[in-house]
């Protein structure tokens, strides 16, 4: 049976040309999601080169694996998280890669097919769990933890302003009856949440349910996980590309990019470096890559991606 490819790959053209790819190369795919990068990068690849990609979950995993077999033995395919990446290759005994793509956002499967709660405009089991062998999902979280921690959940991972009300709301609530399913916790937000009219306008549980699905995923542990690793095992002039789609991530990636370029801990009053820290990667750009509006107009998901390039150096 042929699978369906709903999923638009964001930024695929840029994502492609900022791997500057070489045909025998090694390259990686962290979120493989249903394969749309996987398959663009794959075609550009010769005879000798390779293709890993990983993925958490593992309806992504069976997708790509599907959509990517023509590569044969070239393909290297697993279900497991990005921040395992190095253990991963080094496991396979792949010591260097050229190139690596990271993909923060959710795929349209996971969004419209996978039953998990991760959309607010559906009524399914409130979930939100990449891996399902996560032990604590939305649903715990929603019905057990205190209304501090709920309050930190959305303030930290979702910069929620309303934070306080909207976890106030929750725990009342769940007095009465747990909280089962996405559309009624969605609800539950609209109903303290004032109403808001005009194009651009996001829907009101948007920043609850990124805060929820940061915390039962442990997101912004395993991204800081990923960058803290990665350098060990990127090649001279392997290109690392990271789309992130909310300020929390790219923050966090930026920080860790300027770092890697001008790792120099010496007082800036100190007249020449002495610390010998030298630079990981020079970044490719200083300023992120985003969607043209062309783009956005045909995939409005695409709207708040931000890709950030570095190219790593030889100490």
């Amino acid at each position: 049976m042929t699978m369906d490819y709903p999923h638009e790959p964001v930024l695929l053209r840029e994502v492609v040309e900022a791997l500057s790819i070489v045909p025998d190369g090694i390259y990686v795919d962290c979120t493989v999601g249903s394969g749309g990068h996987s398959e663009a990068i794959a075609r550009e690849l010769g005879p000798g080169g390779r293709l890993v990609c990983l993925d958490r979950d593992p309806d992504a995993v069976d997708i790509s694996r599907e959509r990517l077999n023509f590569l044969g033995q070239r393909l290297i395919i697993a279900q497991a998280g990005f921040a395992a990446l190095v253990d991963f290759l080094q496991e396979r005994g792949i010591e260097q890669v050229d190139g690596v793509l990271l993909d923060l956002g959710l795929s349209s499967y996971q969004l419209e097919k996978s039953g998990r709660g991760f959309s607010f405009l559906r009524e399914e089991p409130l979930d939100m769990r990449m891996d399902p062998g996560l032990s604590k999902s939305a649903f715990d979280l929603v019905n057990t933890a205190s209304m501090q921690e709920l309050e930190k959940i959305l303030k930290e991972y979702g910069e929620e302003k309303r934070a306080r009300v909207i976890a106030k709301k929750l725990v009342r609530t769940r007095e009465g009856r747990p909280i089962r399913t996405s559309l009624e916790l969605a609800e539950l937000v609209c109903a303290v949440s004032p109403v808001r009219r005009g194009r651009k306008v996001r829907h009101p549980a948007t920043k609850t349910f990124q805060a929820l699905r940061i915390a039962v995923n442990h997101e912004l542990d395993q991204l800081a996980s990923f960058l803290e690793k990665i350098p060990a095992v990127m090649r001279e002039g392997g290109r690392l590309v990271i789309i992130s789609y909310h300020s929390l991530e790219d923050r966090i990636v930026k920080q860790r990019m300027e770092k890697w370029e001008h790792p120099c801990t010496c007082p800036p009053d100190f007249p020449q470096c002495v610390c010998g820290n030298k630079p990981l990667f020079i970044r490719v750009g200083k300023r992120p890559f985003r969607p043209s509006s062309r783009e956005i107009a045909m995939n409005p998901r695409a709207r708040s991606a931000s890709m950030r390039v570095a190219e790593r150096v030889l100490q």
